[in-house]
C-alpha cells in the first residue's frame, strides 16, 4: 500500500477558498477509497477551522521549528475523516488571523509551514511513498526535501509531485530575504531564481519528480507565453515531468439527489424538482416566476480573466433580444459590480444581480438555472461547469483549460445527441453571444431540451476516473 502526504494551504470542510480547497478536501478522499493508499494531507490550523472539527481532534505532538535565526513553537492535531488522516499545523501567531492569505508576511508564514511538514514527518514517523505539495504556498516542502533533508535517515527514498493550480500565483520574492525568511544560502541561489527575484513556484517545479497541472489543456497552455506568466521556459525545459489531470468534484456535497441547502430533490430520470428549484429560485430573486422562459446564471468571482469583459459588450443585447431571465452571483471588481447593478436597472423584470457569495445560494441557483455561462479568457480546470451539470444546468463556455476538456460542444447525428454543452473558441463577444442563443434555442424545444439535459447530468465528473490517474501517477515513481 502506498504511503501519500498531501500538502495545501487549505481544504474543504475545514477552510477555504476557492477550487484549490474543494481539491483538497475532495481528492484524499477519492485515493483513499482505492484502497490501495494510506493518505494524508497537511494544512494549516487556520483560526477559521470551526470549534466543530476542532473538538474532533487529538494533540499528535509538539515541537518546536528552527526557520534560519527563529525557533517556533508548532503544535500538531489529527483527525479522521473518509479514511483519511488530516494533520493540522498549529501556530497562532502565524495562523490565527482574519482571513487565509494576504498578509505582509505570507513568505514567513508558510516557510515556516513547510519546515513544519518536514519535521511532522520525522515527529510521527510517517515516511511517505510520495509527497504531493499544491500551489506555491506548499513549493517549499520540495525544495527543504531536496536541499536539507534528503540525507537524513528516512528521506531518502521519498519522491515528489508538485501540483500548479492556478500559474499566476507563483510565490515572488525580493533576494533580500532569501536566508532570513526561507532558511536558505547561496547554493540554492540559482534554484530559486527566476527573473531576478525568489520564485518559490520555479523552484518547487525544479525539484519536484513531476508536476501535474489540473487539466490535460491546461498543461500544454502553460509552456505559452499566453498563459504561463513567465514561467514558460522553465517548464517547457521541464516538459518531460508535466502531466495534466482534470479535477472533479465531491458528488456527495454536490448531489441534486440529497442536497439540503436546494429547494426540492431531483435526479436526471425524476426531473420535476429542477422547475420546484426554478421557481423558488425565481420567487427569492423577486423576478417573475415564469417555467415558459429560461433562466441563465453566471456563477463567477466578478474579474476580467472570467470573461466578464467579452459579457459585458454582448450582456445588454443578449438580454433585450431574447426572451430570458439572467441571474448574477459574485463579488470582484467595481467595474463589474456596477454592470450588473445597472443591468439590473435596466431590465428588473429580466436581471438579478446578487453581489455577494454563499455558497448554500450558490447551490440554489445551480439547481435553479436552465444555461450557465462561464466564457473565461483562461481557466486552469473549473468547477463550477461541472457543477452547473450534475444540477442540471446547460453550460455554455470557452474551449480553454479544463472547460475544453469538461464540456464538449453539442451536435446531432439523427437521434443522436453528442456533447454535454455549447462551445466557442475564439474570445469574443460575438460568439459568446452566438453560442448562448443556440443554447436558448435548444432550451425552447422541450424534447432535445429533457434529453440532452439528462445526458449532461449523467456526464462523470466525479474523482473516481482522476483518483485512478493520480494513483498510476504515483505509481510511476
Amino acid at each position: 500500500m502506498k504511503k501519500l502526504l498531501l500538502v495545501g494551504a487549505e481544504a474543504m470542510p475545514f477552510a477555504a477558498t476557492g477550487g484549490l480547497g474543494d481539491v483538497m478536501g475532495s481528492l484524499p478522499a477519492a485515493l483513499a477509497a482505492t484502497g490501495e493508499a494510506d493518505v494524508r494531507v497537511v494544512l494549516p490550523l487556520y483560526g477559521a477551522v470551526k470549534e466543530e472539527w476542532r473538538r474532533q481532534m487529538k494533540e499528535e505532538d509538539i515541537f518546536y521549528v528552527n526557520l534560519s535565526w527563529r525557533q517556533q513553537y508548532c503544535g500538531v492535531y489529527s483527525l479522521i475523516k473518509d479514511g483519511v488522516t488530516y494533520y493540522f499545523i498549529d501556530n497562532e501567531y502565524y495562523f490565527k488571523r482574519p482571513a487565509l492569505y494576504g498578509f505582509f508576511d505570507d513568505g514567513e508564514r508558510y516557510a515556516f509551514f513547510c519546515m513544519a511538514v518536514m519535521e511532522l514527518i520525522r515527529h510521527t514517523g510517517f515516511y511517505p511513498d510520495v509527497l504531493h505539495a499544491h500551489d506555491w504556498q506548499s513549493a517549499l516542502t520540495v525544495v527543504y526535501l531536496n536541499c536539507i533533508y534528503r540525507t537524513l535517515p528516512g528521506f531518502g527514498d521519498i519522491r515528489t509531485v508538485f501540483t500548479i493550480h492556478n500559474i499566476e500565483y507563483q510565490g515572488k520574492y525580493d533576494f533580500s530575504i532569501m536566508g532570513d525568511v526561507f532558511a536558505l544560502g547561496e547554493n540554492e541561489h540559482s534554484l530559486m531564481e527566476h527573473s531576478g527575484c525568489i520564485n518559490l513556484m520555479k523552484a518547487a517545479v525544479e525539484c519536484a519528480d513531476l508536476v501535474t497541472t489540473v487539466s490535460p489543456r491546461y498543461a500544454q497552455e502553460i509552456r505559452t507565453p499566453e498563459y504561463a506568466h513567465g514561467l514558460e521556459a522553465c517548464l517547457n525545459q521541464n516538459a518531460h515531468k508535466l502531466r495534466g489531470i482534470l479535477n472533479g468534484i465531491d458528488y456527495e456535497y454536490y448531489n441534486p439527489e440529497q442536497d439540503e441547502a436546494i429547494f426540492a430533490p431531483f435526479t436526471p430520470t425524476r426531473m420535476a424538482g429542477k422547475g420546484k428549484n426554478k421557481t423558488a429560485m425565481q420567487r427569492e430573486a423577486g423576478l417573475p416566476e415564469r417555467e415558459d422562459v429560461p433562466l441563465l446564471s453566471i456563477i463567477s468571482r466578478l474579474a476580467s480573466h472570467k470573461g466578464l469583459d467579452i459579457v459585458s459588450e454582448c450582456i445588454y443585447s443578449l438580454v433585450a433580444q431574447n426572451d430570458v431571465q439572467l441571474i448574477i452571483l459574485g463579488k470582484g471588481e467595481a467595474k463589474y459590480e456596477q454592470l450588473f447593478t445597472d443591468l439590473q436597472a435596466s431590465f428588473p423584470d429580466k436581471v438579478r444581480a446578487m453581489i455577494t457569495y454563499d455558497r448554500d445560494l450558490s447551490k440554489r441557483i445551480y439547481a435553479a438555472t436552465d444555461i450557465f455561462l462561464m466564457p473565461s479568457k483562461s481557466e486552469p480546470c473549473g468547477l463550477s461547469q461541472m457543477i452547473a451539470s450534475r444540477y442540471g444546468a446547460i453550460p455554455v463556455v470557452r474551449e480553454t483549460g479544463g472547460l475544453y476538456d469538461s464540456i464538449k460542444p453539442f451536435w446531432q447525428d439523427g437521434d443522436v445527441i453528442h456533447g454535454n454543452g455549447f462551445t466557442f473558441a475564439n474570445y469574443s463577444a460575438y460568439e459568446l453571444k452566438d453560442r448562448t442563443e443556440a443554447a436558448i434555442e435548444l432550451w425552447n424545444n422541450t424534447p432535445l431540451r429533457k434529453k440532452f439535459v439528462r445526458q449532461i447530468m449523467q456526464t462523470d465528473f466525479s474523482w473516481s476516473i482522476s483518483a485512478e490517474k493520480y494513483m498510476e501517477m504515483y505509481g510511476e515513481l
